[in-house]
């Protein structure tokens, strides 16, 4: 039996890091404000913890159970665990030396500084040594190890200090964690300029009064990053309680990297390696300071904000909205389209908040993946349930790192009368759609909302996602359908206009690609474009290869994992592959077909990966209302002239910026908000007597400066 010729297919993991060196170029860019650079900075390091948690963890695993087995790409586990390593280290170079050589200088001539103990005068000092006795003092805890007390279980990413002591010439330690309650710097007097120290150092300018009868020898700043990726038994009696075990399991899972001070002496080092049970590969030793994810909260001190980007006021209300104080008359009136950051979320929770006071209002459905700590979506859904409606909400527990604040919700959710589902068994949900039962003059109608984001007012207001509100009768139907297979034990329905994951997607999008192929074969119009977050799933990137030869124009915009590779004679010469990486995170799904000459377009939940496609709940809907068909192409079209925030997929797999020689430069993301505003200064200008007005920053068409 002839073996099935492989497909040029980037692994998921290297491709994984490549984007996050994507957002560190970010923090490389001069034009950027310089918090803003510190930001991502922040970002690339969470990025690169979540990564070693689960990416490198499931690697590492595979080695240790010896499978052997080789991914699309052709690596097994064993070889690609080396190239991984070397790969991160390589990265995490260049994070440090972005710190140290293109962000720290530029703080310093803005006047802040960051002070290593030797550099602080007496007075700051005092100031520290002050701080240390009224606040630290009483929140540490040294723990020592030796026969009798064995190695703490630290807690996955806890920043630590271990230290050396010695008594008669043998040499033991402690460990003392760097309390994660207090804030990491602290800010210290200065005669010029703001000054900071790291909470660490105020610890390591203070060991004596920690250990007053040892003699210390050194002290070492370490983290750990443990394995976290959850084991579930979806099969647990009870799924919540089986969760809350799991997390547990999370903060005391097998070490997976080991990051040291570079200073470290390597006594301290020799102990913490066989303490932890880590091999040589696993440990980072890095210039300092150790998590940088610390500098997120830095960037957003008050008195930084003139050196971040000037705050953007989203639209509200949008224009589809304007004028509306029902926000159900004008559902009913046409279709509508809230585009995310740019025009307010705030329409989203309106929403869910007319429907919970509205006393025809009889039911509402919704469906949560990840929500916010104070979410006003849950708080509306109580609401609607002390109001006596049916409320049903579908609270996703699975939403990896977001299991706890998902169970809180739900227990919220439960004690206020609301019927909540945990998911489903085998599958995560992860399609964004709230479903609205009203009782109207002529009989029942069902109102809807369908997203590509999650309803989060917070991750709204950085994430680009599309939503659209309707209540065309065939939408409506599907919905129901959707939420009875959710809730209850009904079979996968024939949808009317919804393609729904796991049991029709992939065979949808496989016959739009076809037909793709076909219309090309037939001389007739053509093409592909789609936005996705990633495009991982081997059969897909098989199938797009399939069409470029037959000479099908295919533009794809991913903006993080692509395994696809594009350019390749023969194979891939028509596919072009766009990332886009900006002051917002590209988060919407948007998936064109040409269909021969009358294009299609679709939104939704999904990726174009195998999980999203054989192993989740997704929902990808059409744009049929003429109007939200045309802004839909815009959308998409004005993305791809970006040539600011776009990096272009090289047939090496690298990625460059895109030439701007006799261009106008255009960040598609700074456009989309001067569109927004501008729309709503029309309306606002045509209308001046309405009370239901919005509210906008000053005229970005006049000074686009304002964007950065």
């Amino acid at each position: 039996m002839n073996q099935k010729p492989k497909i040029p297919y980037l692994n998921r993991e290297l491709s994984w890091m490549d984007f996050n060196a994507r957002v560190l170029e970010e923090a490389f860019e001069k034009e950027n404000p310089i918090m803003e650079r510190i930001r991502f900075l922040a970002i690339t390091a969470s990025n690169l913890d979540e990564f070693f948690m689960v990416r490198v963890a499931g690697v590492k695993e595979q080695v240790n159970s010896k499978y052997s087995g080789e991914d699309p790409s052709g690596l097994t586990p064993a070889k690609l665990l080396p190239i991984l390593t070397e790969k991160t280290r390589v990265f995490s170079e260049k994070q440090y030396s972005c710190l140290h050589r293109s962000i720290l200088p530029v703080l310093k001539k803005q006047e802040i500084f960051f002070l290593q103990p030797d550099e602080m005068n007496g007075q700051q000092k005092k100031f520290v040594s002050d701080y240390f006795d009224r606040v630290l003092f009483p929140v540490l805890t040294p723990l020592a190890v030796d026969t009798s007390r064995p190695f703490p279980l630290l807690a996955n990413k806890s920043l630590n200090l271990a230290v050396r002591l010695m008594n008669e010439n043998e040499s033991y330690f402690a460990v003392v964690q760097v309390p994660s309650i207090l804030s990491r710097f602290l800010q210290v007097p200065s005669d010029s300029g703001t000054a900071f120290v790291l909470l660490e150092n105020v610890i390591a300018c203070k060991l004596d009064a920690l250990f007053e009868s040892s003699d210390i020898r050194s002290c070492c700043a370490f983290r750990i990053t443990r394995n976290s990726d959850l084991e579930i038994d979806e099969e647990a009696e009870d799924l919540l309680i089986e969760i809350q075990k799991s997390i547990k399991k999370r903060k005391r899972g097998k070490p997976v990297r080991l990051q040291l001070i570079q200073r470290c002496d390597q006594e301290t080092k020799a102990f913490l390696e066989e303490a932890l049970d880590i091999s040589p590969d696993e440990i980072y030793e890095e210039p300092g300071p150790l998590d940088l994810t610390f500098f997120s909260k830095f960037a957003s001190l008050p008195e930084f904000r003139p050196l971040c980007f000037k705050p953007l006021e989203p639209v509200y209300p949008p224009p589809d909205f304007w004028g509306y104080s029902d926000i159900f008359a004008a559902i009913r009136e046409k279709d509508r389209m809230v585009h995310h950051p740019y025009e307010s979320f705030e329409t989203v929770v309106d929403f869910v908040r007319q429907a919970a006071e509205d006393e025809n209002v009889l039911a509402i459905k919704q469906t949560l993946y990840r929500v916010s700590g104070h979410s006003p979506i849950v708080a509306a859904l109580i609401k609607a349930a002390e109001n006596g409606k049916q409320v049903t909400v579908l609270v996703e527990l699975k939403a990896r790192f977001d299991e706890e604040n998902n169970i809180i919700w739900a227990k919220k959710l439960e004690e206020a009368g609301c019927h909540v589902i945990y998911g489903l068994a085998g599958l995560k949900t992860h399609c964004k759609i709230l479903l609205v039962v009203r009782r109207d003059e002529d009989g029942i109608r069902r109102y809807l909302h369908m997203g590509t984001g999650n309803y989060n007012d917070s991750t709204a207001k950085i994430y680009t996602d599309i939503g659209v509100f309707t209540c065309k009768e065939p939408y409506g139907t599907d919905a129901s359908s959707l939420f009875n297979v959710l809730t209850g034990y009904s079979l996968p329905p024939e949808y009317n206009r919804f393609v729904v994951a796991p049991h029709g997607m992939r065979a949808f999008f496989e016959r739009m690609i076809e037909k793709e192929i076909e219309n090309a074969h037939l001389g007739l119009p053509c093409g592909i474009t789609a936005k996705v977050n990633s495009l991982v799933d081997p059969g897909m990137t098989e199938l797009l290869y399939r069409a470029s030869q037959a000479k099908v124009p295919i533009r794809l915009i991913v903006r993080g994992i692509c395994c696809l590779v594009p350019g390749l004679p023969g194979i891939s010469e028509t596919i072009s592959v766009h990332s886009i990486v900006g002051r917002q995170l590209e988060h919407s799904r948007i998936f064109r077909f040409e269909n021969a000459g009358t294009p299609k377009i679709y939104m939704g939940s999904a990726d174009w990966m195998t999980r999203n496609l054989d192993r989740r709940v997704e929902l990808v809907f059409p744009i049929e209302d003429p109007d939200l068909k045309e802004r839909a192409f815009s959308i998409l079209n004005l993305m791809l002239s970006d040539n600011i925030n776009t990096r272009v997929m090289q047939p090496d797999t690298s990625y460059g910026h895109i030439d701007r020689r006799g261009k106008a430069p255009l960040d598609c993301q700074a456009e989309f908000w001067r569109i927004a505003q501008k729309k709503a200064a029309a309306l606002s200008e045509q209308d001046e007597s309405k009370p239901y007005r919005p509210i906008y920053s000053a005229d970005l068409s006049k000074n686009p400066s304002l964007l950065k």
